[in-house]
């Protein structure tokens, strides 16, 4: 079995929730983490599509966060991210789709909205791994890479308010979904806690999380981040990267080749 490889964006919360369930299940892996913008030519040569993270295990190359880990549970189902009785799968897997849809792409677009007028901080968040070649090359192109990601996105002042609001109503869902356990299914930490959880780490900024940009966040960030810090959503999220967030599979590629041999 060749060592899975991982093509990520290090800020993106779909990217860890991927990343999230590599860590969780112990699978030692190969990280590739891509530049935005930059990263088009590699990720459409490997799926015809310019999205991430993209998982290539056992020979076939996986897009999209939720079927990444339906693979993984497959090829590895221990510890388990899906909850055994039925009926609790089901729920989970609803949980899950629910906040894919109702959470992450609308807390992306609501926080863009509010740092993107602070490039030096995008470019921290997501660029500061690339090489110094690629660095310049970003900062360079900064006001066209903020204008592209505005029009692709939507963001605007109208949509990001919608954001906002579908932001908020997500996190009160959570709430209410939350078990006498503390988990959102069943006794136990299940794929609708990590999804819920790795979707709302961009806003709550747990320090468990495995990429942390060197600057300090905008202002206008740390007032809302501030604002929502008492919500139980927020301080759920804490404590689910504290127990459960562990640490990193991740393997260098020449360990990584030298497994698969």
């Amino acid at each position: 079995m060749d060592t899975p490889v991982l093509w990520q964006f290090t800020s993106s919360h779909f990217n860890e929730k991927a990343r999230w369930a590599l860590d969780f299940k112990r699978v030692p892996h190969i990280r590739h983490s891509l530049v935005p913008g930059f990263h088009v030519p590699t990720v459409r040569r490997m799926t015809g599509k310019t999205h991430v993270p993209v998982l290539q295990l056992n020979g076939a190359t996986i897009d999209d966060s939720t079927r990444i880990i339906e693979v993984l549970e497959r090829a590895y189902p221990e510890p388990a991210l899906y909850p055994a009785d039925p009926a609790e799968q089901r729920r989970a897997l609803e949980l899950e789709d629910y906040f894919d849809e109702e959470l992450g792409p609308y807390i992306r677009r609501w926080i863009f909205f509010i740092i993107l007028p602070y490039p030096d901080y995008v470019r921290a968040a997501f660029v500061s791994h690339a090489r110094p070649a690629i660095r310049l090359a970003h900062r360079a192109i900064s006001p066209l890479v903020g204008s592209l990601m505005r029009r692709q996105m939507g963001i605007n002042s109208r949509t990001a308010e919608i954001a906002r609001g579908k932001t908020l109503a997500a996190m009160d869902r959570l709430e209410k979904e939350l078990q006498p356990s503390g988990y959102l299914v069943g006794d136990r930490f299940t794929v609708a806690d990590l999804t819920a959880a790795a979707l709302l780490s961009p806003l709550v900024r747990p320090p468990e999380f495995p990429y942390k940009p060197a600057l300090a966040i905008p202002e206008p960030f740390a007032e809302i981040r501030d604002s929502l810090s008492e919500h139980r959503a927020f301080q759920w999220t804490l404590r689910v990267y504290r127990q459960h967030r562990g640490s990193s599979a991740e393997v260098s590629a020449a360990a990584g080749a030298a497994a698969g041999r």
